[in-house]
């Protein structure tokens, strides 16, 4: 048997709901060092959005624990950028790399695979397509450095020489230490290939697999270099004839040499090619990378220092090869060539080749927080300015705002009194969601986007809907005769059924469409599914509690069934009540 609504203690339940209120709210204002608003994406403060899709030299699927491992690095570099908000997420076998704010430029060039080698250098030929430009010496001038620069010099990509100090010596002239590759007239070189763009589940397709395998063949043949370290003439001009070296033009080995294999690759500004032996030294031994400004070059450039292993294997590759070039190889581009002049035994080493500011920091953050163990194709880039982000968030609250209104109408003209209810339940159940999205804003970095507003606002009809069925459940126990005090009770435990059973429909529904969707679409589903939840929450500890102080209440006016939007019912139930104490009269006289 239902209880009364006496003995219901509706202050327990406010009380409860007041304390959640009072603790979310003290988290949200005390807790952090963020503003108390939502974290909202890209589509509603603007900014940029990058979707990379990963590649494998053979086609296949990447390992979950590659993708991971590249998630992490792309993470540490997008905060190296240092910008707050950012966000990087693995969506199927891409990347989702999400930077706020109008300093997203940089996040379409953290993709890049960063993968650093160092080669020695066999053979070098100036690129016939595009001619060096006048007065450019061969790229095999100037040296690596253990320190500050001495002397500046010009042309092609140099290191620096070294100081007097720090273990590198006195810095010798710059020297030209290079053997061109002639062309082969016997055998005709292969055509150039240019990989097909990636498709956009994350793995390579069959033209582009068989690219990167047939350049590996020509240009990390094992017999390119002969056992007594001396190049093959004939193999060597194939693989160089084979290769195309301009601004626009795409490496199908990027990111995808064996660096344990000989290597002809292009030098910078696709000015050169080079023929370069395994790698002695890879990138992953470096301690810490930074950029600066050479003043003595006039140039940007990038700082190395080695971990302790990198720096004794630097230390005597340069003791035994000097006079020789040594090629730090960026995802298979020589990034610089220097000549090696004396040993340099403390680690610090400098990169050249004529960088920009932002090329050089680029560089340097990438260097520095290691290399990609995917390559990754640029699949889709979208950047919202801030202007059209308020814009949308405008929109959106417009939205929002016109659906309460046409809900507030609409309970106040059909319930009255209890339509006030609704209203100032509604305003609580927002007051519980804002405060819920901004600590997930804090602590898992979920961001409102404009799929999630549009969550919201269709929560507000889900939330009305429970309201909805609670008071004609109410109506229903009136019409039976009954009064508003002793429907309530009675009418509560009918309705909190089909309550239930309606939010959890919505709720499973916004759960299934979670886990099968992706993207925008999730932020729409967590939404639903959370407003969902709250909506119970509200129900339970503020409108039944509320509708059962009212139907307590001594006050003539709160009590009166018209004010109630109850009048019309009421008098159906005593009409029915009338007529059922005739028909009871009746049958005792007969």
């Amino acid at each position: 048997m239902a209880a009364s609504a006496g003995h219901l203690r509706p202050g327990r339940y406010l009380a409860l709901f007041a304390l959640i209120v009072i603790v979310l709210y003290a988290l949200v204002f005390l807790t952090g060092n963020h503003k108390p608003t939502p974290k909202l994406g890209i589509d509603l403060q603007g900014g940029t959005r990058v979707t990379l899709t990963a590649r494998t030299p053979d086609g296949g699927q990447p390992t979950r624990e590659s993708l991971n491992q590249a998630r992490q690095i792309i993470e540490r570099r997008v905060n190296g950028i240092g910008v707050s908000g950012t966000e990087v997420l693995l969506d199927g076998n891409n990347v989702v790399i999400t930077v706020p704010g109008e300093q997203g430029d940089q996040a379409k060039n953290l993709g890049k695979t960063a993968k650093l080698g160092f080669r020695k250098v066999v053979s070098n030929a100036t690129q016939p397509v595009v001619p060096p430009q006048p007065n450019t010496p061969p790229p095999a001038t100037g040296t690596p450095t253990s320190g500050a620069p001495t002397t500046p010099t010009s042309g092609a990509p140099t290191g620096t020489p070294p100081t007097a100090g720090g273990g590198g010596g006195a810095a010798a002239a710059p020297q030209q230490n290079t053997t061109p590759a002639p062309p082969s007239s016997s055998t005709p070189p292969p055509p150039a290939s240019t990989p097909a763009p990636a498709p956009s589940d994350g793995s390579v397709d069959a033209k582009t697999a068989q690219e990167i395998q047939a350049a590996k063949a020509v240009r990390q043949n094992p017999q390119l270099i002969g056992a007594d370290g001396q190049p093959n003439q004939e193999l060597v001009a194939q693989a160089m004839a084979s290769l195309t070296c301009a601004p626009n033009a795409k490496d199908p080995l990027e990111g995808n040499d064996d660096p344990k294999l000989p290597l002809v690759a292009c030098g910078d500004n696709d000015t050169y090619k080079y023929l370069l032996e395994p790698e002695f030294l890879p990138g992953t031994e470096i301690a810490d990378s930074t950029s600066g400004y050479d003043q003595q070059r006039g140039q940007w450039v990038v700082n190395l220092s080695f971990k302790s292993e990198g720096t004794k294997t630097w230390a005597d590759f340069t003791s035994k090869n000097t006079g020789q070039q040594a090629a730090f190889v960026l995802d298979t581009q020589v990034v610089s060539a220097p000549n090696i002049q004396v040993a340099i035994l403390d680690g610090n080493t400098q990169i050249t080749g004529k960088f920009t500011q932002t090329e050089a920091k680029d560089l340097s953050d990438i260097l520095k927080y290691g290399s990609l163990p995917l390559s990754f194709a640029s699949s889709d880039a979208t950047t919202v300015s801030a202007t059209l982000g308020l814009a949308s968030l405008q929109a959106g609250l417009i939205a929002g705002g016109i659906g309460l209104l046409v809900v507030f109408v609409y309970c106040l003209f059909y319930y009255r009194l209890l339509g006030v209810l609704t209203i100032l339940s509604l305003a609580l159940s927002f007051s519980l969601v804002y405060a819920v999205l901004v600590l997930l804003g804090r602590w898992i970095g979920y961001t409102l986007d404009l799929a999630g507003v549009a969550g919201l606002i269709i929560a507000i009809g889900i939330t009305a809907d429970s309201f909805v069925i609670y008071f004609e459940r109410l109506k229903d126990e009136i019409r039976e005769g009954r009064t508003f005090r002793s429907a309530v009770p009675r009418g509560w435990v009918r309705a909190r059924r089909t309550i239930l059973a309606s939010d959890a429909v919505s709720f499973l529904a916004a759960a299934i469409l979670y886990v099968i969707a992706v993207g925008d679409v999730q932020g729409f589903a967590f939404t639903l599914g959370m407003s969902t939840v709250l909506d119970l929450v509200v129900v339970y500890l503020v409108t039944h509690p509320l509708v059962a102080m009212v139907s307590t209440s001594k006050n003539a006016f709160l009590s009166n069934p018209r004010h109630l939007g109850l009048g019309a019912v009421q008098q159906v139930g005593s009409q029915r009540k009338k007529a059922t104490s005739v028909g009871r009269a009746n049958v005792k006289e007969a």
